[in-house]
């Protein structure tokens, strides 16, 4: 039972990254109406460097699609980290409304890393 649960939120978690990542690619979503000014600014810091938003949106989609996957979702993790706990720190500092879904993004990520915690032990010893 509990690989099924952790099967469909890895599913969940890795088609939300998947879909950031193409959106970053393709602006298929709207930019929301009333974020705020600091948000804004930092959106339009990150769009003047030209590589960011590229690399971050190919981290989200090949984490995403691995993520996805039992038996590569331990590497997923690793590589989509960085990005959760960007986006965590940008609800921290910049638009703390989104806060509550960075944590629940936050605490999937920990879940996962905590169950494939063997397959890390190599990388470390």
């Amino acid at each position: 039972m509990k690989e099924k649960i952790l099967f469909v939120i890895s599913l969940l978690f890795g088609l939300m990254f998947i879909n950031s990542g193409l959106n970053k690619f393709f602006n298929y979503m709207p930019i929301p109406k009333n974020l705020p000014e600091s948000m804004m600014k930092l959106m339009g810091a990150f769009m003047e460097i030209n590589w960011l938003m590229p690399l971050i949106a190919v981290a989200e989609i090949i984490g995403g699609v691995l993520f996805i996957i039992p038996k590569f979702r331990a590497l997923g993790a690793i590589i989509i980290f960085p990005v959760t706990v960007g986006v965590l720190l940008t609800h921290i500092i910049y638009a703390p409304s989104g806060l509550p879904i960075a944590l629940v993004l936050l605490g999937i990520e920990i879940w996962v890393i905590i169950e494939n915690r063997e397959k890390y032990l190599p990388m470390i010893k």
